[in-house]
């Protein structure tokens, strides 16, 4: 905890936003589960709770590279204070569902909750390396998951406990307090004016951004993988999110309250990641997919555990790998792509992977029909290994096939000077 305290003493622009990203978080939690509870007491359907998860996939789809634009042509700091102000009235409107006739005001508060998160994401990310010293990147990163350990603890256990004693209605207006109060950390922080090259910032369409970063990733092999890691791990990753409360339910006999103590231990592995993550300065790459196989590998072994103790303790070892493969990836991001095209490089992984995850989860709920949770877990680790292969081989085979051809050039520059 002391480096982490030093850390954010170093960095005080970087602290209020951390600051901002936890209270927005814990809000955000404390409806999630708020929300879920109220749809099956309003409806008692299963069905209902589906539909509003896939509502809140939609928006990613539709505004995520549009946010990541947007980030890069204004204020991030104005973008993020007007999504966070725009979202506090669709936040409090869920607490006037009364009955199953007000299903539609859910429906649209959901989207909009979404929308608004869908270009808030990209932007947020991309101001991180304006605010930060660059030396300081991998450090921030691992401390972002510190961050959603701390909203994963605070907002899933005390989010459950406020509505089952106060009510859902307050867990509603929480949140609409919570993006008010981000609002107001958000704004103290001091605006930071990056360097524009006008001769290049006049063609600013999504077309030329796309063509932009379509050569960035072709010149980076690392940013490659990043790339190619986004499209392949959330199909995998969806099945996760279902299986947590599966798990605590039907097969550790938990009920919420198991729910909460393994949503609990996810936000526990996610913070210790930062005792190795700070400590990584190069190797990213390979120090990621190292970490993308270990989470599987831990996913596989928990699909044959029955203590929920070891189950616990298996979900901070595999939320501790993940964290240091999410540090090692938004670095490599930070680092391969220039300050003017992040926000549309986050816009658009952001709207993969989430989108990609609604996919999985949705698939994921099908697929249990026919096959047990246990074999479906053992599955989706075994993803998670095959991935982190697969994508160490590509990187190799790009990385052999690159050195083919400088070797190639050297020896025809060689001979052009000898004649």
């Amino acid at each position: 905890m002391g480096s982490i305290a030093h850390l954010l003493q170093q960095e005080k622009h970087y602290l209020r936003l951390f600051g901002a990203g936890i209270v927005n978080g814990i809000g955000d939690r404390f409806s999630q589960v708020a929300l879920l509870s109220l749809l099956l007491e309003l409806t008692g359907s299963g069905w209902a709770v589906g539909a509003v998860l896939a509502i809140r996939v939609f928006p990613f789809l539709l505004f995520g590279p549009l946010g990541g634009k947007l980030a890069d042509q204004f204020s991030r700091k104005n973008i993020l204070i007007i999504t966070d102000l725009s979202r506090i009235i669709f936040a409090i409107s869920l607490a006037f569902a009364n009955s199953a006739d007000d299903i539609w005001l859910i429906y649209i508060s959901t989207f909009m909750l979404a929308a608004g998160e869908s270009i808030y994401a990209p932007a947020r990310k991309s101001w991180i390396p304006l605010l930060v010293k660059k030396d300081h990147i991998i450090k921030i990163n691992s401390l972002e998951q510190v961050m959603l350990g701390i909203v994963l603890i605070g907002g899933s256990l005390s989010g459950g406990i406020v509505a089952f004693y106060f009510g859902t209605d307050l867990t509603f207006w929480l949140n609409g307090l919570s993006f008010l109060l981000a609002a107001f950390m958000i704004a103290s922080i001091p605006f930071v004016h990056r360097k524009r090259e006008p001769d290049k910032e006049k063609r600013t369409g999504i077309f030329h951004s796309i063509q932009t970063i379509k050569k960035l990733v072709i010149a980076s092999a690392t940013l490659y993988i990043v790339c190619l890691f986004e499209l392949i791990v959330p199909l995998f990753n969806g099945i996760d999110n279902v299986l947590i409360s599966i798990y605590a339910i039907q097969e550790f006999h938990l009920g919420d309250i198991g729910v909460g103590l393994f949503y609990g231990a996810l936000g526990v592995g996610l913070m210790l990641s930062f005792m190795i993550s700070q400590r990584i300065t190069q190797h990213l790459l390979f120090i990621g997919l190292a970490a993308l196989i270990i989470e599987g590998i831990g996913l596989m072994v928990l699909s044959h555990v029955y203590l929920a103790w070891i189950a616990c303790l298996l979900y901070i070892f595999i939320s501790f790998a993940s964290g240091i493969c999410n540090t090692c990836m938004d670095s490599i991001v930070m680092q391969e792509t220039p300050v003017g095209q992040q926000g549309f490089v986050f816009g658009w992984l952001v709207t993969v992977s989430n989108t990609f995850i609604g996919i999985s989860m949705f698939t994921a709920g099908i697929i249990l029909e026919a096959v047990s949770n246990r074999m479906l877990g053992l599955l989706g680790g075994i993803g998670f290994v095959l991935t982190g292969l697969f994508l160490a081989m590509v990187y190799w085979t790009k990385q052999k096939k690159r050195m083919m051809r400088k070797e190639s050039f050297d020896t025809n520059s060689r001979g052009e000077d000898t004649r």
